[in-house]
């Protein structure tokens, strides 16, 4: 486990939103769906509008599905207060959702409930068309009934929508890598969530997965099927190409008369320096890699260097942004030939402004302090991140 500062997710957050950083607005599109260069498309906008608006809950704060219920926090919420506020046991609630009884809730939060409370009075939120079938039946059931006086009072609206999927966080996943998961924009989650600016989650947290807003559910990938057999009967073995096709009869190579040994060349004269294999990019700064590319996790690689290393540019190019994350980390981002571009985060004293031509090697800045130094590189194709390693070596 690296022992990063707590801010290195926000890192790759940022780096992530300046992935698109060749637009020229720069919009706060965390999820790699803004204008780039010149380009007129732009599906920021869709990707915000793309999924509903969390549902209500009621009077105590419960949301109520057909399979699960959670709660909703109050601003200056503890846990041991919401289980009071919804009559449970603080114990099976903080077990549940690996808390503590005193532990603060932001306003917005989402509790899981271990197990269900009593339901709110229109019941659970189910999918417009069995709400619909629900009520035709309760109707008719009126309509039949005898007709007796009977004294009514007006419910609350019922809410209708698909169940969304409930994620349990695993060690080492993030709002993001999530979010990327299920397909969601991350401010959804957020907004879903009652995560706080920085989109923190921990492990063993669940969190509610966003629903379009056609109301079907987002569901998570399933892994590719594969082929397995009984315990004991061991593996297929495959079929080798000559099992069809016969290799053909070797032919032996005819004897040869003797060849006179030449003598020996002078090495010494004779040798001749290899030429050095060109790389595609140069390292951003001299380090050894402290953190390497995982994709969905690290969308780059860490390289340790001392505070005020200067951080050079991998190729030429043009600088297609400068801005900095929600933790005001400086990040510079360079668009090279074919769509590529470098990701330079934890910059200080930046030498260069948007859309500046710079050449392979030059400096951009220097490495910002910090416990430990470092800078952290990405290469994008497109939209999408790609190992560095491979570009530098």
């Amino acid at each position: 486990m690296w022992s990063f500062p707590p801010r290195f997710p926000v890192i790759v957050a940022g780096s992530a939103l300046v992935g698109l950083a060749a637009c020229e607005s720069l919009p706060n599109d965390f999820d790699l769906r803004g204008r780039i260069g010149d380009s007129q498309y732009d599906t920021s906008e869709a990707a915000r509008n793309a999924t509903a608006s969390r549902p209500s809950p009621d009077s105590r704060g419960i949301i109520s599905y057909p399979n699960y219920q959670v709660a909703v926090a109050r601003r200056g919420d503890t846990l041991g207060g919401l289980a009071q506020r919804i009559g449970m046991s603080v114990a099976d609630l903080a077990k549940f959702n690996g808390m503590r009884a005193d532990d603060t809730l932001r306003a917005g939060e989402i509790v899981a409930l271990p197990y269900k409370v009593t339901e709110p009075a229109t019941g659970p939120i189910r999918p417009a068309n069995e709400a619909r079938d629900i009520t035709e039946i309760a109707g008719a059931a009126i309509n039949n009934a005898a007709a007796t006086p009977v004294t009514t009072s007006e419910l609350p609206p019922v809410q209708t929508g698909a169940e969304p999927v409930r994620h349990k966080v695993e060690r080492g996943e993030t709002a993001f890598t999530i979010a990327r998961l299920y397909n969601v924009s991350v401010r959804a989650l957020a907004d879903w969530n009652g995560l706080d600016r920085e989109f923190t989650v921990r492990e063993g947290q669940f969190l509610l997965i966003p629903t379009v807003r056609d109301g079907a559910a987002a569901t998570r990938p399933e892994p590719a099927a594969t082929t397995t057999t009984e315990p004991g009967q061991g593996s297929p073995t495959p079929t080798p190409p000559s099992a069809s096709k016969p290799l053909p009869a070797a032919t032996p190579a005819p004897a040869a008369a003797p060849v006179p040994t030449p003598p020996s060349p002078d090495l010494g004269k004779e040798q001749t320096k290899a030429p050095a294999k060109s790389a595609r990019m140069q390292m951003p700064v001299s380090g050894s890699v402290i953190r390497e590319y995982a994709k969905g996790r690290n969308d780059g690689i860490d390289i340790a260097a001392s505070a005020g290393t200067p951080v050079k540019a991998a190729e030429a190019g043009t600088v297609a942004a400068i801005t900095a994350n929600a933790d005001q980390v400086p990040i510079v981002v360079i668009k090279h030939a074919n769509n590529v571009l470098t990701v330079y985060a934890n910059v200080d004293g930046i030498t260069v402004k948007k859309g500046d031509s710079v050449s392979r090697g030059q400096t951009l800045g220097k490495v910002a302090a910090g416990d430990p130094s470092y800078l952290h590189f990405e290469v994008r194709e497109g939209f999408e991140s790609v190992d560095p390693l491979p570009y530098v070596q």
